[in-house]
């Protein structure tokens, strides 16, 4: 199908000009598009492959070797002159979030293996890549091991396979271009920083641009080859700007004075690593070139940080993501306020019919960001040398309001704000037993996976991935044969760690108000939620209160919503503790259906008081066969241990708070809430570092 115009978008400058300076550019090292649904990340990415220089390769190489300087690895090669050479369009290969290991990277080439009896390698995606664009759609949710691979092969231009008995090394530089929607959770930050550049986007919000948009994608839908043709040579002058900025990009000078502004600009934003300088020159001297200069200015180093730092200088992984522009802008003024910003860049010609000039951004202009890095309070609640919080004041005024008295949700004036968390630590770490079915890769659970420990083969059920050798030369043995048949092929099978739905069950009614309680409970979930962050979970929040629960968070990837809901948390009123197992119940299920191999583990937060509803002791075979936790909130010299009474109930683990953190270990205070397994039983969870029977 003919793709969509490029200078079509509507609107997006800072987007378009990232995706040019990569173009123009390649060791800028990518670009990562954040934003929400439906706002032409995707079309604008494939629109950017027509406007990338055409490449000559060698004729029958599967991996697009340059005649002029070919790989001297390749595994098609040597590549001996004279070498006779293709001149074709720049590859654009998508990777798609469901695409497996072999797929990638390649693997043993099963038919020539059979038919010649020979080792053959059948590349993969990155090889296919090289010297063109690579585009990731929604790679925030691309496998942990896919991930891996993906740094591997950016930061050293080639690509390592080691699998299958076959060991292959071919060159693999490419354009990484990334997009993702913020709502399904942020990307691991080792790939964040390779994305050279990052660009927040939205809709527009006037009226006309909107207007514009549908009208051009009716026409576009309408007859996609007229209407590209309307837009044919606004996209060919943009792309002979492109090659002409590639061809004068080794004449750009970046003196002195600006790589000390740049080194300058990083320390006050206090970026992590060297990689934010490197890539800021980078940018700069692709700008200068862009804008037909011969040497960078203070201007081009302004706009390369408004591009190049957004995405660098998170402190922690449940930080909101994105830049403190006001930091940025007061780190820009400081540095390039004084100086003379260089002449503006000329825009791109006006297409015929297409309303505003769509060229590159003003001088001043940067990306737009995610929200600022939120503040998160006081100390409050850090574990102390013994790994437990600390414990509470005994004054009357520390206690809270009681039970039943209800705490507004808004803030009255001159009212008591919520408990902040303090800084969270390491908990201890929950899995569930026994092995799941590896439904989402991850770090929490043991499970069957496509990679990990061998513990067996088998035949496969389609197109093996990994060829278990050992059994299928076994296979082909027991029947006499002296060659192997597809019949024979047997595939390993692997035991390595699935993610699971964490669903967070917290108590917020007046039993748990005091602010010192709440702020080592917010401390002890916010751990938590780090705990599943690192571990790739999908999570979930319920909270319960006065005569009913609220699921403040449906399942998602995205913890920094987690953290957000957390710290908005209010308490107050009588405590429903079966309305809130009620809708955890009700959320697993919805869950089940969506995603059936996925595993749940549920986090019950509370002290087991339940001073309104029904007796949830009564809901146990509502949640029979899910794995379930207590984190017992009761703290003071007289404990009645109701919270060890309800996990009893459901067969669940009991664990006090104080025992969460894993920084010390605790013997003793992890009990079991049965002494013996019954036949049915829910499956117990397990405490990584040992517990007491």
């Amino acid at each position: 199908m003919t793709p969509y115009p490029f200078t079509a978008v509507v609107g997006l400058p800072d987007l378009r000009q990232a995706l040019l300076l990569a173009a123009v550019h390649p060791g800028i090292g990518g670009v990562l598009i954040r934003g929400e649904k439906g706002t032409a990340k995707s079309t604008i990415v494939r629109a950017l492959a027509g406007l990338l220089p055409e490449v000559d390769r060698v004729l029958g190489c599967r991996f697009g070797c340059d005649p002029a300087a070919p790989d001297p690895t390749c595994p098609d090669g040597p590549h001996t002159a004279p070498v006779t050479a293709r001149r074709g369009p720049a590859a654009l290969v998508e990777l798609p979030v469901g695409a497996t290991e072999d797929r990638v990277v390649g693997t043993l080439d099963i038919q020539r293996v059979l038919s010649a009896g020979v080792k053959a390698y059948e590349p993969g995606l990155l090889a296919a890549a090289h010297r063109g664009l690579l585009y990731v759609d929604e790679v925030n949710l691309l496998p942990d091991h896919l991930v891996d691979l993906l740094l591997d092969a950016a930061a050293m231009g080639r690509a390592h396979v080691e699998r299958d008995g076959v060991s292959v090394s071919h060159a693999a530089r490419f354009l990484l271009v990334g997009t993702m929607n913020p709502e399904e959770g942020e990307p691991r930050p080792q790939l964040l920083d390779r994305f050279g550049l990052m660009v927040s986007v939205a809709a527009p919000s006037e009226v006309a641009d909107r207007a514009e948009v549908v009208r051009r994608r009716l026409a576009y839908e309408t007859d996609p080859v007229a209407f590209a043709d309307r837009w044919r040579s606004t996209d060919s002058q943009l792309a002979e700007r492109v090659r002409d900025a590639r061809a004068a990009l080794p004449a750009v000078t970046l003196p002195d004075a600006e790589i000390d502004r740049i080194a300058r600009i990083c320390l006050a934003y206090q970026v992590d690593g060297m990689r934010a300088d490197i890539v800021m020159a980078r940018a700069a001297v692709a700008l200068a070139a862009w804008r037909g200069q011969t040497a960078v200015t203070a201007a081009e180093v302004a706009d390369a940080a408004r591009l190049a730092l957004p995405h660098r200088r998170r402190r922690d992984p449940l930080d909101p993501p994105g830049a403190d522009e006001q930091r940025l802008d007061e780190v820009l003024r400081d540095e390039c306020g004084d100086d003379d910003p260089g002449p503006a860049p000329p825009p791109d010609p006006p297409p015929p019919d297409a309303g505003p000039p769509q060229g590159p951004p003003p001088s001043d202009g940067g990306p737009s960001t995610g929200p600022p890095e939120s503040d998160g309070g006081p100390s409050t609640g850090p574990p102390g040398s013994d790994g437990g919080p600390p414990s509470e004041p005994a004054t009357p005024d520390a206690s809270g309001p009681a039970d039943g008295a209800e705490q507004p949700d808004g803030v009255p004036p001159g009212g008591p704000a919520p408990a902040a968390a303090g800084p969270a630590y390491r908990p201890r770490t929950l899995r569930l037993p026994g092995l799941g079915a590896g439904a989402t890769p991850g770090r929490r659970s043991a499970a069957h996976a496509d990679r990990g420990r061998v513990v067996g083969a088998g035949s496969p059920t389609g197109r093996p991935s990994t060829v278990h050798l050992p059994a299928t030369v076994r296979a082909a043995a027991s029947r006499g044969a002296r060659r192997i048949t597809p019949a024979d092929l047997r595939q390993a099978r692997y035991v390595g760690q699935e993610a699971n739905l964490i669903l967070f069950v917290v108590d917020a009614s007046g039993s748990m108000a005091a602010r010192q309680r709440m702020a080592v409970v917010k401390t002890a979930v916010l751990s938590l939620l780090r705990d599943a962050y690192h571990r790739r979970d999908r999570i979930g929040m319920i909270t319960f209160r006065g005569a009913a629960a609220d699921v403040v968070l449906p399942p998602t990837s995205s913890h920094e919503v987690a953290v957000a809901k957390l710290a908005q948390l209010r308490t107050g009123g009588r405590t429903p503790i079966a309305a809130g197992l009620r809708a955890a119940a009700a959320t697993v299920a919805a869950e089940r259906r969506r995603e059936p191999r996925r595993r749940p583990l549920i986090l019950l937060v509370t002290d087991g008081r339940s001073t309104s509803g029904p007796n949830p002791i009564a809901l146990a075979p509502l949640l029979a066969g899910t794995a379930m936790v207590v984190l017992d909130c009761e703290s003071g010299p007289v404990r009645l241990g109701l919270a060890r009474r309800l996990a009893t109930a459901f067969d669940a683990e009991w664990l006090p708070l104080e025992a969460l953190s894993a920084v010390v270990p605790h013997p003793g205070t992890v009990n079991r809430s049965t002494a013996t397994n019954q036949p049915g039983a829910a499956p117990r969870v397990g405490l990584a570092g040992g517990r007491a029977a």
